[in-house]
């Protein structure tokens, strides 16, 4: 009876452990998908804010770009400030 006994609350410590181990790892992973929906958040406004079609012709613009048919202006000699 004693190693019935025995035998049982091996099994249930065993079981318990697992059980912990497992809301251990939960918490770690419910963790994880957090951090990971605030980045996919982060750069989802991010993609909306660079597609914006202003936003391409600022870049394009502070690259020196120019749209078809615009005539483009260099000014030199301006004085230093």
């Amino acid at each position: 009876m004693l190693g019935v006994m025995v035998a049982l609350v091996y099994l249930y410590l065993g079981a318990g452990a697992r059980l912990l181990s497992s809301w251990g790892e939960s918490k770690r992973d419910t963790a994880q998908v957090r951090a990971l929906e605030r980045q996919n958040h982060t750069l989802r406004r991010q993609h909306a804010t660079l597609a914006s079609p202003t936003t391409v012709q600022e870049e394009a613009r502070r690259l020196g770009m120019i749209r078809p048919g615009e005539q483009a202006y260099i000014v030199s000699g301006l004085p230093a400030n």
